[in-house]
Protein backbone atom coordinates (compact mmCIF):
# COMPACT_ATOMS: atom_id res chain seq x y z
CA UNK A 1 0.00 0.00 0.00
CA UNK A 2 1.42 3.00 -0.96
CA UNK A 3 1.90 5.91 1.88
CA UNK A 4 3.06 9.42 2.32
CA UNK A 5 6.45 7.85 3.68
CA UNK A 6 6.89 6.39 -0.26
CA UNK A 7 8.08 9.82 -1.11
CA UNK A 8 11.05 12.74 -0.38
CA UNK A 9 11.03 16.27 -0.23
CA UNK A 10 13.74 18.24 -1.07
CA UNK A 11 15.21 21.00 1.50
CA UNK A 12 15.56 24.55 0.78
CA UNK A 13 19.53 23.71 -0.23
CA UNK A 14 17.94 20.97 -2.80
CA UNK A 15 18.80 18.21 -0.25
CA UNK A 16 16.59 15.22 -0.50
CA UNK A 17 14.77 14.45 2.13
CA UNK A 18 12.79 10.79 2.77
CA UNK A 19 9.24 11.31 4.47
CA UNK A 20 9.52 7.98 6.38
CA UNK A 21 11.94 10.17 8.15
CA UNK A 22 8.49 10.96 10.03
CA UNK A 23 7.33 7.65 9.91
CA UNK A 24 4.89 7.18 13.39
CA UNK A 25 4.51 11.32 13.12
CA UNK A 26 0.66 12.85 12.67
CA UNK A 27 1.67 15.07 9.96
CA UNK A 28 0.06 18.08 8.53
CA UNK A 29 1.13 19.07 4.72
CA UNK A 30 0.70 22.75 3.77
CA UNK A 31 0.98 24.30 0.40
CA UNK A 32 2.10 27.84 1.64
CA UNK A 33 3.28 31.11 0.29
CA UNK A 34 4.47 34.30 1.57
CA UNK A 35 2.56 37.07 -0.03
CA UNK A 36 -1.60 35.60 0.21
CA UNK A 37 -3.91 36.66 2.01
CA UNK A 38 -4.27 33.23 3.94
CA UNK A 39 0.07 33.82 4.89
CA UNK A 40 -1.12 34.93 8.63
CA UNK A 41 -2.79 31.10 8.99
CA UNK A 42 1.13 30.70 9.73
CA UNK A 43 0.82 31.86 13.14
CA UNK A 44 -1.58 29.55 14.07
CA UNK A 45 -0.05 26.81 12.32
CA UNK A 46 3.07 27.10 14.09
CA UNK A 47 1.14 27.93 17.62
CA UNK A 48 -0.27 24.42 16.63
CA UNK A 49 3.27 22.93 16.15
CA UNK A 50 4.00 24.44 19.23
CA UNK A 51 1.29 22.67 21.14
CA UNK A 52 0.98 19.29 19.54
CA UNK A 53 4.65 18.59 18.73
CA UNK A 54 5.50 16.79 21.85
CA UNK A 55 2.94 14.57 20.66
CA UNK A 56 4.41 13.52 17.65
CA UNK A 57 2.26 16.71 15.50
CA UNK A 58 4.81 17.25 12.36
CA UNK A 59 3.38 20.26 10.04
CA UNK A 60 5.34 20.42 6.81
CA UNK A 61 5.22 23.65 4.49
CA UNK A 62 5.83 23.42 0.81
CA UNK A 63 6.33 27.20 -0.53
CA UNK A 64 4.09 27.57 -4.11
CA UNK A 65 4.41 30.07 -6.77
CA UNK A 66 1.28 28.73 -8.88
CA UNK A 67 -1.87 30.88 -6.89
CA UNK A 68 -1.13 34.53 -8.59
CA UNK A 69 2.68 34.54 -8.46
CA UNK A 70 2.33 35.03 -4.07
CA UNK A 71 5.79 33.38 -3.22
CA UNK A 72 8.09 34.71 -6.16
CA UNK A 73 11.37 34.62 -3.96
CA UNK A 74 13.74 31.85 -3.79
CA UNK A 75 13.66 28.67 -1.58
CA UNK A 76 15.41 30.42 1.42
CA UNK A 77 13.80 33.43 0.78
CA UNK A 78 10.57 31.63 1.19
CA UNK A 79 12.20 29.72 4.74
CA UNK A 80 13.39 32.89 6.18
CA UNK A 81 9.89 35.02 5.38
CA UNK A 82 8.45 32.28 7.45
CA UNK A 83 11.48 32.24 10.31
CA UNK A 84 11.57 36.05 10.71
CA UNK A 85 7.49 36.86 10.31
CA UNK A 86 5.78 34.07 11.81
CA UNK A 87 8.74 32.48 14.49
CA UNK A 88 7.96 29.44 12.06
CA UNK A 89 10.21 26.71 12.87
CA UNK A 90 8.53 23.56 11.52
CA UNK A 91 10.34 22.59 8.23
CA UNK A 92 10.34 24.44 5.19
CA UNK A 93 11.27 22.64 2.29
CA UNK A 94 11.69 24.05 -1.38
CA UNK A 95 9.41 25.51 -3.54
CA UNK A 96 6.98 22.82 -5.70
CA UNK A 97 4.27 23.07 -8.00
CA UNK A 98 1.09 21.22 -6.51
CA UNK A 99 -0.99 21.12 -9.61
CA UNK A 100 -0.41 20.48 -14.06
CA UNK A 101 2.05 18.62 -15.87
CA UNK A 102 5.23 19.34 -13.12
CA UNK A 103 3.20 19.14 -9.73
CA UNK A 104 5.30 17.57 -7.39
CA UNK A 105 4.60 13.90 -6.87
CA UNK A 106 3.79 14.26 -2.62
CA UNK A 107 1.19 16.68 -3.84
CA UNK A 108 -0.53 14.48 -6.77
CA UNK A 109 -0.40 11.87 -4.04
CA UNK A 110 -2.32 13.65 -1.64
CA UNK A 111 -4.77 15.14 -4.13
CA UNK A 112 -5.31 11.64 -4.93
CA UNK A 113 -6.15 10.31 -1.44
CA UNK A 114 -8.01 13.44 -0.66
CA UNK A 115 -10.08 14.35 -3.43
CA UNK A 116 -11.88 18.06 -3.25
CA UNK A 117 -14.70 18.26 -1.51
CA UNK A 118 -15.65 21.85 -2.34
CA UNK A 119 -15.70 25.15 -0.36
CA UNK A 120 -17.79 26.08 2.75
CA UNK A 121 -19.89 28.21 1.26
CA UNK A 122 -21.54 29.46 4.05
CA UNK A 123 -18.85 31.27 5.20
CA UNK A 124 -17.69 34.85 3.75
CA UNK A 125 -14.02 33.86 2.84
CA UNK A 126 -15.56 30.15 1.22
CA UNK A 127 -17.58 31.93 -1.30
CA UNK A 128 -15.11 34.60 -2.04
CA UNK A 129 -12.40 32.47 -2.81
CA UNK A 130 -14.91 30.40 -5.12
CA UNK A 131 -15.33 33.44 -6.65
CA UNK A 132 -11.77 34.10 -7.76
CA UNK A 133 -10.97 31.25 -8.24
CA UNK A 134 -13.98 30.99 -10.79
CA UNK A 135 -13.06 34.35 -12.44
CA UNK A 136 -9.18 33.84 -12.95
CA UNK A 137 -8.28 30.34 -12.69
CA UNK A 138 -11.94 28.31 -13.71
CA UNK A 139 -10.25 25.68 -14.89
CA UNK A 140 -9.46 24.63 -11.15
CA UNK A 141 -12.81 24.71 -10.01
CA UNK A 142 -13.61 21.29 -11.03
CA UNK A 143 -11.43 18.35 -10.12
CA UNK A 144 -9.25 17.77 -7.14
CA UNK A 145 -6.41 20.17 -8.02
CA UNK A 146 -5.83 22.37 -5.22
CA UNK A 147 -7.60 25.36 -5.37
CA UNK A 148 -5.11 28.11 -3.43
CA UNK A 149 -2.74 28.22 -1.08
CA UNK A 150 -2.95 26.86 2.47
CA UNK A 151 -4.64 23.84 1.64
CA UNK A 152 -4.02 21.38 4.00
CA UNK A 153 -3.74 17.62 4.14
CA UNK A 154 -3.78 15.87 7.58
CA UNK A 155 -1.88 11.97 7.80
CA UNK A 156 -2.29 9.67 10.14
CA UNK A 157 0.35 7.71 11.81
CA UNK A 158 0.74 5.29 9.33
CA UNK A 159 1.08 7.87 6.81
CA UNK A 160 -2.73 7.16 5.63
CA UNK A 161 -3.78 10.68 4.08
CA UNK A 162 -6.85 11.26 5.90
CA UNK A 163 -8.11 14.59 5.87
CA UNK A 164 -7.74 17.89 3.33
CA UNK A 165 -9.11 21.21 4.79
CA UNK A 166 -9.69 23.85 2.37
CA UNK A 167 -7.27 27.25 2.46
CA UNK A 168 -10.23 28.77 4.31
CA UNK A 169 -10.26 26.20 7.11
CA UNK A 170 -8.07 28.08 10.06
CA UNK A 171 -5.76 25.74 11.85
CA UNK A 172 -7.90 25.96 15.28
CA UNK A 173 -10.57 25.03 13.28
CA UNK A 174 -9.71 21.27 12.64
CA UNK A 175 -7.51 21.35 15.85
CA UNK A 176 -10.00 18.07 17.33
CA UNK A 177 -8.45 16.34 14.10
CA UNK A 178 -5.17 16.65 14.50
CA UNK A 179 -5.98 15.83 18.57
CA UNK A 180 -8.26 12.60 17.29
CA UNK A 181 -4.59 11.36 15.71
CA UNK A 182 -2.19 11.90 18.66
Amino acid sequence: MVNIYDYEALKTNGEPVSLHNYKGNVMLVVNTASKCDFTPQFEDLQKLYDKYQADGLTILGFPCNQFNAQEPGTNEEAAEFCKLNYGVNFPIFSKVDVNGKRANPIFQFLKKEQPFQGFDESTMNGKLLKKIISDRYPEWVIGDDIKWNFTKFLIDRDGQVVKRFEPTDEPFEFEKDVQALL
